[in-house]
């Protein structure tokens, strides 16, 4: 991964036209090509971003960064206060806590509570950014990407895109659409799951536990 902070200015070309005015910030590479600018605030979001597979072209004073897609990020370099690069290694990935982390098995042994006519193909299903809770395919033998919360928020739709994103890169697979599988969806990330053309699935823990009704429940 490599660190830069620079005072840099940031000008965004295709599916629209953004720039953010020169500032301080931080530049995140990482080892895939992932290339994130972040402000010294707004929690963990970017300013902007582009996700791998990208082309990084450093011409000293400006880096332009451009995808498949025909998107280009130029980061215009006024002055860097600190370029540090170093290698992370293999990472574990997230340790989900108990619920989420049974709640992904149960549903694995039995995808039909997500959808009649859903079958298994793998749990934590590898890509370069990560494992995707369940891959399945429907009844008409399309691929689904399934990812599973305990809470259903925004971030848990952004990770679902950026999985499907990855998968498309295989053309092996046909066609791809995404299941966002939560105990609670929030509105929010229903409305965004929605627009991005996901399904939206919420399931009883204790019912897929085979939890009597009058049992005492964790939540």
């Amino acid at each position: 991964m490599r660190l830069l902070i620079a005072r840099c200015s940031v000008d965004y070309a295709g599916r629209l036209a953004a720039h953010l005015p020169e500032a301080t910030r931080l530049i995140m590479v990482k080892a895939d090509g992932c290339v994130a600018i972040h402000a010294d605030g707004g929690a963990y979001k970017p300013l902007n971003w582009m996700n791998a597979p990208n082309t990084i072209v450093d011409n000293g004073d400006h880096w332009v960064i451009s995808n498949p897609k025909q998107e280009t990020l130029t980061i215009t370099l006024h002055e860097v206060f600190s370029d540090v690069e170093q290698e992370l290694g293999d990472d574990p990935g997230l340790q989900k806590d108990g619920v989420e982390a049974h709640l992904q098995e149960l549903l694995a042994a039995q995808p039909a509570a997500i959808e009649t006519g859903l079958t298994l193909v793998r749990r934590e299903y590898p890509t370069a950014i990560g494992p995707i809770d369940l891959v399945c395919r429907d009844a008409d033998d399309t691929v689904v990407a399934v990812e599973v919360k305990r809470r259903g928020e925004i971030d848990g739709v952004e990770q679902l895109t950026r999985y499907i994103d990855r998968l498309k890169l295989d053309s092996s697979l046909g066609e791809i659409r995404g299941v966002f599988v939560a105990q609670v969806v929030k509105p929010q990330a229903r409305v965004l799951a929605e627009a991005r053309g996901f399904r939206c699935v919420e399931v009883d823990y204790d019912e897929l536990r085979g939890m009597r009704a009058d049992e005492l429940r964790l939540f």
